[in-house]
């Protein structure tokens, strides 16, 4: 399953815009340069107090909110604000469509709790979280 086209046709679809497009905002906002990280994402929700949120994203109940001030904290305002400029959209917009994109994108991508299992459980991923400390 591949991720980065989840989460760009997800976007593309919210936001009206193509998913080249999309995808190189999105290496600038959740990658590492030409690659989608999703492990450095569920790490920064775990080491951001946002645990539950992550836990949530990654099993097979429902899954919680994030809001909007969440997910630019996460981010990064910078991050942000190049994205949308990128995608020409505003930065409201961006938020709101992350907000709805990102816990979709994360289930998506751990049916079954394999995107946990990959990283060890619930322990590699805090193992993995001290390495943002």
């Amino acid at each position: 399953m591949d991720l980065m086209n989840i989460a760009s046709g997800m976007i593309a679809n919210k936001l009206g815009v193509d998913q080249n497009t999309i995808n190189g905002a999105l290496n600038g906002l959740i990658g590492d340069g030409d690659q989608f990280d999703i492990g450095s994402l569920v790490s920064n929700l775990q080491s951001g107090d946002l645990a539950d949120i992550a836990a949530s994203w990654l099993g097979d109940g429902e899954n919680a909110s994030i809001s909007t001030d969440q997910i630019q904290n996460l981010l990064g305002g910078d991050k942000i604000s190049a994205a949308a400029s990128q995608l020409g959209t505003s930065e409201g917009s961006l938020l709101e469509t992350l907000q709805e994109a990102l816990p979709q994108m994360i289930d998506q991508g751990s049916s079954g709790g394999s995107l946990l299992d990959s990283v060890g459980g619930i322990g590699g991923l805090a193992s993995m979280a001290k390495k943002f400390l």
